[in-house]
């Protein structure tokens, strides 16, 4: 299942899926191991490491920590002030269940609302009823919403069968995305229109760079140059730096002559694509010879 060969992480959470009368125990994993590269701020001085202080901007002193309260701005510089009493009184049952609320069509779910992945294992005595929710979810298409409560936090979750492991994706609320229509420069396309030779030569064009989704084909090349360029200056090189000219906006090309061009590079680029050759014909034999084999005809590869 996993990408990376890097060491599953310990479960961060631990309970149980319930669906209907069935519970199935699980432990929760997150899915994803996130590449990136983190810098301290220093003083160029000495190289020495910047302290973030907390500072009262009116006093210009430190505050310490438990001076600090929570407060939520309702007009510039005005608060409503919140103490942690108080807030939780409002904090979700730290229950160890996830509630199945819902079966539904994977297909209904725009990926929008996808938010961090995880996988569920089966907890101690659950293999069974977890096997079985598993099957049944790819039997019948279908992906489980549902509630959970980790860290205090209560997340809507999609579950979904994946080969033989249940992913969790935590779930954004319908409020938290933002609808399209309010893009301006989106809404204008409604008296945009395209030509049948446009869009034909733009479905070629599609076809031609199709091909199958291999994730391992696809790399952080600017994270790799920024190792690359670490390890340099770690090993002792001067790096030159050579200012790097603006790049002037490039002006809108004839959009027929752009797809026509796009599309003779991509076929320039994998050679033209010529019918498989004939085999000569064999002697004339008796009835019973097989006839020559037919030319394949070439298809374009489906993403």
């Amino acid at each position: 299942m996993g990408y990376h060969p890097s060491t599953m992480p310990r479960a961060i959470w631990t309970g149980a899926i319930s669906f209907g009368l069935v519970t199935v125990p699980v432990r929760l994993y997150s899915a994803v191991n996130r590449k990136t590269v983190r810098f301290n701020q220093l003083d160029s001085a000495d190289n020495g490491r910047i302290a973030q202080k907390r500072i009262n901007p009116r006093t210009g002193e430190e505050v310490p920590y438990d001076r600090i309260v929570k407060g939520y701005e309702i007009a510039p510089d005005s608060y409503v002030v919140m103490d942690n009493d108080e807030l939780e009184t409002l904090e979700a049952e730290k229950t160890h269940t996830i509630d199945i609320e819902d079966f539904v069509e994977e297909s209904e779910i725009d990926p929008i609302f996808y938010d961090h992945p995880y996988y569920l294992a089966p907890g101690a005595g659950g293999a069974k009823p977890y096997r079985l929710l598993l099957d049944a979810m790819r039997e019948t298409g279908k992906v489980a919403i549902a509630r959970v409560v980790i860290r205090s936090k209560e997340s809507l979750v999609a579950i979904r069968p994946a080969g033989d492991a249940l992913e969790c994706s935590t779930m954004l609320f319908a409020d938290e995305v933002n609808d399209p229509e309010r893009i301006e420069e989106l809404s204008a396309l409604a008296d945009v229109k395209t030509t049948d030779r446009e869009l034909s030569i733009a479905k070629q064009l599609v076809d031609s760079l199709a091909g199958p989704w291999e994730p391992g084909k696809y790399s952080d090349s600017y994270r790799e140059q920024v190792l690359a360029l670490i390890e340099r200056k770690a090993a002792g090189e001067e790096i030159s730096v050579q200012e790097t000219p603006q790049a002037e906006p490039a002006a809108v090309p004839d959009l027929m002559a752009a797809l026509q061009a796009s599309l003779d590079q991509v076929r320039g680029a994998s050679g033209p694509k010529q019918p498989a050759a004939r085999k000569p014909k064999a002697a004339k034999k008796p009835a019973a010879a097989a006839a020559p084999k037919k030319p394949r005809q070439n298809t374009p590869a489906k993403g």
